[in-house]
């Protein structure tokens, strides 16, 4: 095991044969340059709380045969999985929760490949090497962060405990347009959609894409203005600095996909997407123009109509919010991995896990029972396949 203080020193042809081998669904957000772009542009570094710590194994003929994206992490920050409630419990027994490692893609709560590995027996030995380091860097715990749900149902067990959670993903049924999308909903749901974005274009708004090379650093400039308003809303600070996102269109255009929203001539709100070999990820939303109804139609609806006309499997739009289930995305189960190295705490969370977990899957049901489409046997087939992802 060897472990790199920066992305930099990991060669991207290794890291990226690992991250997204040939014939696999090709995930942007483990791409060596998507890393660098946050370790080069000052958003992930000791300074942010944010010290890398990425982990590499290699056969005996020295290729890299497994590697893990890892932070030593000096907060809880910017990682969607919260667990401040458990750094809370242990430093009133006089532990130390902080610092711990965090096996991530920083600022994303996407679901995607955490541990690089071609083969289940890599994926455990990298677990073990990340209990190794653990307790060589006096690290109070593991975390494994939105990883596949295959890979946490494999990997559970007494060291590591799984933790459930919700988001909401919309699933293209091959649809050709929109309106397809649209015939699939209940009366109630097409007719709100449809209001909604009816109120956007009253309102004098247009919206256009911008993708890869087109993205000019002056469009940059704007969407980061409406980065920092909403991250300043949302989080206190903005997490990335205005230096990433020029990286980010340099070194991957290809997956960049830049919806701006303009009235009167001037540009009022956008959208940042990623694009996946099958996956719209929405990422990023702003505006410093308050327009009902443009949430929606930036972040759901526009990102509905890109991912048809590409052909892509679904869109995924962030972590948490309800209030996605009336425009047709659906409650999704994701998954996270957690090795807590003091007995007493680990025991403790097991417990609370275990609650959680069945909570969790209750309130899936639950809005399941409420989902936006007409309930034909299509829609039932794939209600019920949603609601039976077996827990690890």
């Amino acid at each position: 095991m060897s472990v790199h203080h920066s992305i930099a020193a990991i060669a991207p042809a290794d890291w990226d044969r690992l991250a997204n081998p040939p014939g696999s669904e090709h995930n942007p957000f483990v791409q060596h340059a998507f890393l660098a772009a946050l370790e080069a542009s000052g958003s992930t570094t000791p300074q942010t709380g944010w010290t890398p710590q990425h982990l590499l194994l290699r056969d005996a003929l020295g290729t890299p045969v497994a590697a893990a994206p890892c932070y030593l992490k000096a907060h809880s920050l910017g990682e969607y999985v919260f667990d401040q409630a458990w750094a809370d419990a242990l430093q009133r027994a006089g532990g130390r929760y902080y610092p711990k490692l965090q096996v991530a893609v920083p600022f994303s709560p996407v679901t995607g490949p955490r541990l690089l590995a071609a083969t289940p027996e890599l994926q455990g030995q990298l677990l073990a090497a990340l209990q190794h380091q653990c307790a060589a860097v006096s690290a109070s715990s593991v975390h494994v962060t939105f990883l596949p749900t295959a890979d946490a149902q494999r990997l559970a067990g007494p060291q590591w405990l799984v933790r459930k959670d919700l988001q909401f993903h919309w699933f293209n049924k091959g649809y050709r347009h929109f309106d397809d999308f649209l015939g699939d909903l209940s009366h109630a749901k097409r007719k709100q959609i449809r209001r909604e974005r009816r109120a956007v274009a009253d309102a004098g708004v247009t919206l256009r894409w911008l993708h890869g090379r087109e993205v000019r650093e002056a469009d940059w400039d704007v969407f980061f203005a409406f980065y920092q308003h909403t991250g300043a809303r949302k989080w206190g600070r903005p997490y990335l600095t205005r230096t990433f996102f020029s990286l980010l269109g340099q070194s991957m255009p290809d997956a960049v996909a830049l919806l701006l929203a303009e009235r009167d001539g001037q540009t009022i709100g956008g959208a940042l997407n990623l694009l996946g070999s099958h996956t719209l990820f929405g990422r990023y939303w702003g505006a410093l123009v308050e327009v009902p109804c443009l949430h929606f139609e930036a972040c759901y609806y526009q990102a509905i109509e890109l991912a048809i006309a590409r052909g892509l499997q679904r869109v995924e739009a962030g972590a948490q919010g309800p209030h996605k289930l009336a425009r047709g995305y659906l409650p999704v189960a994701t998954h996270s991995l957690h090795h807590l190295a003091h007995p007493g705490l680990a025991d403790a969370v097991a417990e609370y896990l275990r609650d959680e977990r069945a909570a969790v899957g209750d309130e899936q049901d639950l809005l399941l029972a409420h989902s936006p489409f007409r309930l034909t046997e299509n829609r039932l087939n794939r209600l019920e396949e949603l609601d039976n992802t077996p827990d690890p």
